[in-house]
């Protein structure tokens, strides 16, 4: 299959390497001038989870194609498309002219209703999943993280897959990634994403997500915060007894949170990937917990543990330019 990653992140280039790995004609397409800032490989050290229960280390450059233009009469069968939820917009107002014949694969949180989140691009050459994948391009240039399962999560908007979106899964499948469907993968979403709200809240409280690691307290914080949560999904229509995701944060706190301080610091995939997140001016998770609050707001849902956190994300730096 001839695979376009879109842009050079971190899933991407992981997802990337691995679909390459099979026997995938993989490129990636990037802004003009950004391929040779780039380079002409990537430096990897990642744990690889379809290597051993723990994860393989893999220490390698890898050399990768580079595209800066694409054309509609392209013959790529697949887009990846993973980007960080708040440039999910620009890029399919990008992609929707220049979609062609392919599959484009949307690979990341969605907060808004998906097919609202996708704009104009063509539902029935949409499909949609989620990486269990992580890690960070550290100063020196190097990518450090890694495949955190051996899975990757597929889902569908209360329909079965359609024969272009098995041939997506097919080609992670090939590259020894086994599809995990989630049929509401809408609800699903949803949960996953005020999960990260509560881990964000405290990561940057703290001044990255890399101080989480380790701290049974810190954990027990965002296990409460996304708890909290649970209410304003329920706001929004999502029945939370067929949403398994959401057991997790029903579970004892002493214990899930716990469980993740240890694997945080005892699991070499998990270790490495919240290692990484140390940037304490990544916009992501800002923008994730803001976005969550705005919504909490709108419904008006009490949401005291994330407006706590409040003063460490704020506005963004659109919205100071707005205000002034």
């Amino acid at each position: 299959m001839k695979i376009l990653m879109f842009g050079r992140g971190v899933i991407a280039t992981i997802y990337g390497w691995a679909l390459h790995q099979a026997g995938h004609d993989v490129e990636f397409y990037v802004r003009p001038g950004r391929a040779a800032t780039y380079g002409e490989a990537i430096d990897l050290d990642l744990f690889d989870t379809r290597r051993g229960v723990w994860g393989q280390r893999v220490v390698e450059k890898w050399p990768v194609r580079y595209r800066e233009a694409l054309e509609p009469d392209h013959d790529f069968d697949l887009i990846v498309l993973s980007v960080p939820h708040h440039r999910l917009a620009e890029a399919t107002a990008f992609l929707t002219p220049r979609i062609g014949k392919a599959t484009v694969l949307v690979f990341g949180n969605i907060w808004t209703e998906p097919l609202a989140a996708i704009g104009a691009l063509p539902v029935d050459q949409v499909a949609w999943g989620f990486p269990q994948a992580g890690g960070g391009f550290g100063t020196d240039g190097v990518l450090r993280g890694g495949l955190l399962l051996r899975s990757v999560v597929f889902g569908t908007l209360g329909r079965p897959p359609t024969d272009r979106e098995l041939a997506g899964r097919q080609a992670f499948r090939e590259a020894g990634l086994r599809p995990q469907e989630q049929p509401d993968f809408r609800g699903w979403l949803w949960v996953h994403f005020v999960s990260d709200a509560g881990l964000f809240s405290q990561g940057v409280r703290l001044g990255s997500l890399s101080e989480l690691a380790g701290s049974t307290s810190d954990f027990r914080e965002a296990m409460l915060t996304g708890r909290e949560l649970l209410p304003l999904l329920e706001a929004r229509g999502l029945d939370l007894r067929r949403q398994r995701g959401a057991l997790l944060f029903r579970a004892p706190t002493w214990l899930t949170a716990r469980a993740f301080a240890w694997a945080t610091t005892r699991v070499p995939p998990l270790r490495a990937s919240f290692a990484s997140h140390s940037d304490p001016d990544a916009e992501e998770p800002r923008e994730v917990c803001r976005d969550v609050l705005a919504e909490a707001r709108r419904l008006g849902i009490s949401v005291p543990r994330l407006e706590a956190a409040e003063p460490h994300f704020g506005l963004s730096v659109t919205s100071q330019e707005e205000k002034s």
